[in-house]
């Protein structure tokens, strides 16, 4: 007796990105089942939920490395070198995915919340608003609203990124250039790293501890 071939979970996530891609987060996971050729219960054993296998798809990770690298950085080191530092992660990651939430929202089609609760941008404000609050806290930033500070670096970088992704310039990847080049930028420096040490500066006087 043939044996039934074997799937692999790549080849799930190919054919459910293609179906996720034609009908946005409310396509079936029946009718990604049959585009891979396989059974409904197969997905699930595979994947637990209908969002672990959209976002796996989509490569769209439900938590980005940036996330870890705030738990870690949270009442160390210089803080306005930390806030450069995790400003470039959070761009790269939106250049990442906002190509494919672009070409989602241009078919008409929707992303599903995180946890039913809260869309990614939003989770990230959250995120990022959160770690300047314990930095308030440990008296490394002056008074303010951590959730407005957040907003505006998250949606200024989305902004850039959006802007970028609808020019004709090809995107370098903020991977590939060296943190040396953040935090001393000159002739050399990219037009990101000016925009992000630019949007530090403007926000840091505002949020900078005394020097008393």
């Amino acid at each position: 007796m043939a044996r039934t071939p074997r799937i692999t979970n790549q080849q799930i996530l190919e054919a459910a990105r293609q179906v996720f891609l034609q009908q946005g987060f409310g396509a079936s996971t029946l009718e990604i089942a049959q585009q891979a050729g396989i059974s409904e219960a197969s997905i699930f054993k595979r994947f637990s939920t209908k969002e672990e296998l959209f976002f796996a798809a989509m490569g769209i990770p439900e938590k980005p490395l940036w996330v870890n690298e705030l738990e870690s950085l949270c009442g160390k080191g210089n803080l306005k070198e930390n806030l450069i530092k995790v400003c470039f992660e959070i761009m790269e990651f939106y250049r990442e995915i906002l190509p494919r939430i672009m070409m989602l929202r241009s078919r008409g089609n929707a992303m599903p919340e995180l946890g039913g609760k809260e869309s990614r941008p939003m989770l990230d404000v959250k995120v990022l608003a959160a770690f300047l609050e314990r930095e308030i806290n440990q008296h490394r930033l002056q008074p303010c609203d951590p959730q407005t500070v957040a907003h505006i670096l998250v949606g200024s970088m989305m902004n850039y990124v959006f802007l970028e992704q609808m020019s004709s310039q090809v995107s370098i990847p903020t991977a590939e250039l060296a943190i040396g080049t953040y935090l001393n930028s000159g002739d050399s420096a990219t037009e990101i790293s000016v925009f992000i040490l630019s949007l530090v500066d403007i926000i840091w006087q505002g949020i900078a501890p005394s020097q008393d």
